[in-house]
């Protein structure tokens, strides 16, 4: 058994209830055996008073505390009809509370769709919220402004993107949690109880066995709940105000960005690949009005992209198999930004202030030091050579700030910068763009490694592979330690930055497989159902972060640059190019306004001048600039204290002192609700449909993307032809487009030239087309039918009849073939009794293996004795006549709860 476990929230669904002077806001359990309440008075204008009870309730105790209180508030004793307490809302769980010139208002979820499930921790996405104002109308305050405040606030749609789990700490990477639990449970000793009431006070029910009576001894867990990474906390601002007030399990952090599983089935077993995008809630905004970085470090577009392979068959994490890997796009760390006032496609990139000593990007990577440890790889895909200085002043300056910093850093640690022009390489009639990129990818995955729970298997002793030799990262005794994270970016980092991540992605993948003993080469072909289903999931991550940052969806995907892309594609860039521009020059700034106001980097009061006044918001972002620097930061020791000491591996997960004050401990029994993640998963206690589940409506491999034609190698890994794909090759596109496609196939002009694909990018509009050649356009070649064309034209179609019906029809058929055929066609017609009697003497082999087998007798199976008495001992067990448990039944029950558990 672990010795460790995450804790459950124990708040997974809330009711609102409402009086005149109060609001009731009882939570409880997904089981609904305990519940707790939150006091929230209404009689204040503009304070928050919010009273926690600390006691947990029973069912029947809520019922008649709801009871007592709806007596209580009515107008007149025994007056049914104008009941005191009444029912507000139904939800399932708290976004925060926020005030803007008036009183408070309390956010609240009140609707969630599951969207991925990850050793039984469930992902949920806000599907709808709402917004309730707190003080009761005969106290509210009125003033003008409130109402803009509120839309304002509301044009966050929190209904976008926003993802939250109960059980598991979306915040953190899948390497964090469980490198977490796999900490000995000694060093538990120094850090702090789960909550002050706890740690005095242990009750019965706590330290509760079932085989306590037995004279068994009792499992006892260490409870985990670790503090979020609030750098991608999005509602941290909005709880902090009750974060010290009211139980851990009331405090539910969502983030922002993109999640998405799809299922890979590989021969039946079920293999979840899962992305998880944070978006980084520091120096948050739209396109051109946050570039750059801010004075603390963070940057503008920062997301952290996670992949997650796990094998679905088991599902515990001590137990089962999961690979993680984590790569991280952010604009360039320098100060710098665009001049929007111009109405130009691309506006000109001016450099804010001069940092010699590169104290930005110091902190910069400071941060990402601390979070994932060494080598950080830098892959810079900006602009080398144009016309007019444009992309390439973002290099000049961040090359020899890299530099700078490199040279106070141990080699072994040092920043590593690869500069590559992708657009110019897209351009070139000779270059393979994605070739290029495989080998960079393949470098990168090398050095930095991967996580896996698990370690290697005698598989790869076998069968020894040249590239898993060298593979990099920390290697444990439990399995491996991603070391190191690659950072990508290019100006807008959407387009050119999302085909580098997917190429990094699927070498990685590769790897994870192998690691997972389900390939025996770690290498991925393209136009396999594996790597389909996985381009599908990161052009969806794709588009999500592109609409979030810039407006509109990608603009140029993985099928642009493998010039695989069909026509119509090039009209659909234009439109998603101008639907681009559009968004940055009329909508973006509300959409900032919003994200400030959410974030709560701005907070309206009395006399303060309004959001939508104030010409800038640079220094809502740049708070350090208003005051003068007590503790400069150090030009040349520029990292934090501790560093260095333990890289490569990063500081964050490393069991230290300073580490294991973020982490909250409390001792439970094994059995306990709050680390029970079966019941938490599959809910026993709910009568549920298979088809309401989320496993079978989720993206599947062997329906989504496998051909549906007979005799197919139902292989993942098998390279196939793009009309043999269940769906099209060239996108998600409706069934009348796939038609029309067809259609046009074959009178459609040829694809735009290479030079045209990167003309309507978001980088790319105003390119330098005096450096390359106009590309020649592509020719058909026409083939001659001859005698012998016409022979290989027939063997062709034998081979294309062999695929759907698993042989070539031109063979002639065998006698037995030929019996069963004729025995078939018999089937419509059984009027007849000797046609009967015929089909039945076709088949003259038995159907089982018993001795006495005919269509009038079959012989009866024979049954040992212990099956006897067991059948016998469930008949009286249904009769209520229950013998006596002896010792090996309660070991018996005793293993399969651990089994379980």
């Amino acid at each position: 058994m672990p010795q460790t476990a995450a804790v459950i929230s124990g708040i997974q669904r809330t009711v609102l209830y409402e009086t005149r002077a109060r609001y009731f806001l009882v939570g409880s359990n997904h089981a609904q055996t305990k519940h707790r309440v939150l006091k929230i008075d209404r009689t204040e204008p503009k304070d928050l008073v919010i009273i926690d009870d600390k006691h947990v309730y029973s069912q029947q105790e809520v019922r008649e505390l709801l009871g007592r209180l709806d007596l209580g508030n009515r107008t007149k004793m025994g007056q049914k009809g104008s009941s005191g307490l009444s029912r507000a809302v139904s939800a399932f769980g708290i976004v925060g509370f926020v005030r803007f010139l008036e009183g408070f208002y309390i956010v609240l979820i009140t609707k969630r769709r599951k969207m991925a499930d990850i050793g039984g921790h469930s992902i949920y996405k806000i599907e709808d919220t709402t917004m309730i104002y707190i003080p009761n109308d005969s106290v509210r305050v009125s003033h003008p402004d409130e109402a803009r405040y509120v839309r304002i606030f509301q044009n966050v749609d929190l209904s976008s993107n926003f993802y939250f789990s109960y059980s598991y700490d979306l915040s953190h990477s899948l390497q964090y949690n469980l490198t977490l639990l796999q900490r000995p449970y000694e060093l538990w000793s120094v850090a702090p109880p789960l909550n002050k009431e706890e740690e005095h006070t242990q009750g019965k029910q706590d330290s509760f066995d079932i085989f306590e009576d037995e004279g068994l001894p009792t499992q006892v867990l260490y409870g985990l709940q670790n503090e979020p990474y609030y750098k991608y906390v999005w509602n941290g601002k909005l709880l902090e105000r009750v974060k010290d007030i009211v139980h851990p399990d009331w405090l539910m952090y969502i983030i922002h960005g993109f999640c998405g599983q799809s299922k890979l089935l590989i021969y039946g077993r079920p293999v979840h690949i899962t992305l998880i995008a944070r978006r980084s809630s520091k120096f948050a905004g739209t396109r051109f009005l946050k570039r750059g970085a801010n004075c603390e470090g963070d940057v503008a577009n920062e997301v952290e992209t996670e992949q997650i392979v796990h094998d679905a068959s088991v599902m515990s994490f001590t137990a089962g198999s999961y690979s993680s890997y984590v790569q991280v796009r952010g604009s360039v760390p320098l100060y710098w930004s665009q001049d929007i006032s111009t109405m130009m496609p691309k506006p000109p990139i001016r450099l804010d202030q001069a940092d010699p000593y590169a104290n930005i990007a110091a902190l910069h990577f400071d941060q990402m030091l601390q979070r994932f440890g060494s080598p950080i790889i830098i892959l810079n895909l900006v602009k080398k050579r144009e016309k007019r200085k444009h992309e390439k002043i973002l290099s000049e300056e961040l090359y020899p700030a890299v530099i700078n910093l490199n040279q106070f850093l141990p080699p072994d640690h040092r920043i590593d910068y690869i500069a590559w022009d992708m657009a110019r390489y897209t351009k070139s009639k000779l270059c393979n763009v994605l070739d290029r990129l495989s080998m960079i990818a393949e470098n990168v995955v090398k050095r930095t490694g991967f996580f896996i729970n698990r370690s290697d298997f005698y598989c790869h002793t076998l069968r020894p592979d040249d590239r898993w030799r060298d593979v990099g990262g920390s290697v444990t005794s439990t399995g491996r330690l991603q070391t190191g994270v690659l950072r990508t970016n290019c100006v807008d980092c959407l387009d050119r930055t999302n085909t580098a991540q997917f190429m990094v992605g699927k070498c990685a993948l590769a790897y994870q497989l192998y690691a997972l003993g389900m390939i025996d080469k770690p290498k991925l072909q393209f136009d396999t159902d594996c790597v389909r289903l996985f381009e599908e999931l990161y052009e969806d991550h794709g588009d999500t972060l592109s609409l979030q940052y810039g407006g509109s969806q990608l603009v140029h995907r993985v099928k642009t640059y493998r010039k695989i892309a069909p026509w119509t594609q090039h009209s659909k860039d234009i439109m998603q190019t101008l639907s681009r521009y559009y968004s940055n020059a009329f909508s973006d700034a509300d959409r900032q306004d919003a994200i400030n106001l959410f974030l709560q980097v701005y907070q309206p009061s009395e006399g303060k001048a309004h959001l939508w006044e104030l010409p800038t918001d640079f220094y809502l972002h740049q708070r350090s600039t208003m005051a003068l620097q007590k503790n400069r930061h150090s030009y040349t020791f520029w990292w934090s204290e501790g560093v260095l000491s333990y890289l490569p591996v990063p500081y964050d997960e490393v069991a230290c002192e300073n580490t294991m004050k973020t982490v909250k401990v409390k001792r439970i029994n094994q059995f306990d609700e709050s680390v029970d993640i079966y019941t938490e998963f599959f809910k026993p206690y709910e009568l549920t449909s298979f088809d309401d589940t989320f496993c079978i409506a989720m993206t599947n491999s062997a329906r989504d993307f496998m051909p549906k034609s007979v005799g197919v190698d139902p292989s993942p890994f098998t390279v196939r032809k793009p009309e043999e794909t269940g769906k099209s090759v060239l996108g998600k596109s409706s069934k009348e487009e796939t038609i029309l496609q067809r259609k046009t196939a074959a009178s459609a002009p040829p694809p735009p030239s290479e030079e045209v694909i990167s003309s309507t990018s978001e980088d790319d509009s105003e390119e330098d087309r005096d450096d390359e050649g106009s590309v020649s356009q592509r020719s058909t070649p026409i083939k001659l039918l001859t005698e012998s064309g016409e022979s290989g034209r027939m063997q062709e179609l034998q081979q294309a009849m062999k695929e759907p019906y698993g042989r070539i029809l031109a063979e002639c058929p065998a006698e037995e073939d030929l019996l069963i055929y004729e025995s078939l066609l018999l089937l419509p017609d059984w009027s007849d009794s000797l046609l009967l009697f015929s089909y039945m003497s076709t088949f003259r082999e038995p159907v089982s293996h018993f001795k006495d087998d005919s269509i009038y007798a079959v012989s009866l199976p024979q049954v040992d004795r212990g099956s006897h008495e067991m059948f016998a001992s469930h008949v009286m067990t249904g009769h209520g006549q229950v013998r006596a448990l002896c010792r090996e039944d309660i070991l018996m029950y005793r293993e399969s709860f651990y089994l379980i558990t």
